[in-house]
């Protein structure tokens, strides 16, 4: 469908094992997500990756007041994206949290090189179903499928491509009943159609 882009949410090395807020099990998106790319591909539709990509000084971190272990800080190894995510050449990156005062939980915070947020970008394009897998199902996945659904954008979230943080026990499943209530739909890569 014409209509359609995949957005994948912050599959970054620190939110991967090993990395400084790792979310448990992280790195098992990646591949349902690359099959995920390589059906989006066939179909040419649009491939959209957000990241985190803080400054070293930023309120969303503990040492400065924020909740969170420094991650994901800008053209660090930690901030590069899972090295297994089979991102295309031409896949849209989108940054968000850039700013010191800046949390960026939402992909709809994100915007592209040279500035274009993400909402005009899908406009532009047409998109008007986004299918969204990537971390974490209780913060990042969870602001952005809640922003497109704001903005009367279709979702279509990959249960089997999102895992989440849980730092209170059962966030996750929490997350998914209010994306469902709100609007999205909890879908398999199989059941999504692209013809």
């Amino acid at each position: 469908m014409a209509d359609t882009a995949l957005l994948i949410v912050d599959v970054q090395n620190d939110f991967c094992p090993g990395g400084a807020l790792p979310v448990p099990e992280g790195d098992q998106v990646v591949p349902v997500l690359n099959q995920a790319i390589e059906r989006f591909q066939q179909a040419g539709a649009p491939i959209i990756a957000s990241r985190d990509w803080h400054p070293e000084r930023s309120t969303h971190f503990a040492a400065y007041g924020g909740k969170w272990p420094v991650h994901c800080v800008q053209r660090t190894e930690g901030a590069a994206f899972h090295p297994d995510l089979r991102l295309p050449e031409d896949a849209i990156v989108v940054s968000k949290g850039m700013g010191e005062n800046e949390d960026g939980y939402s992909a709809f915070e994100a915007r592209t090189d040279d500035g274009t947020p993400l909402e005009s970008l899908l406009r532009e394009k047409g998109i008007r179903r986004l299918v969204v897998g990537g971390l974490a199902t209780d913060y990042c996945v969870r602001a952005s499928v809640l922003g497109a659904l704001e903005r009367g954008i279709e979702v279509l979230v990959l249960q089997d491509a999102i895992r989440g943080v849980d730092v209170q026990p059962g966030d996750s499943e929490r997350a998914l009943a209010e994306m469902q209530q709100k609007g999205a739909k909890l879908v398999s890569l199989e059941e999504v159609d692209l013809s």
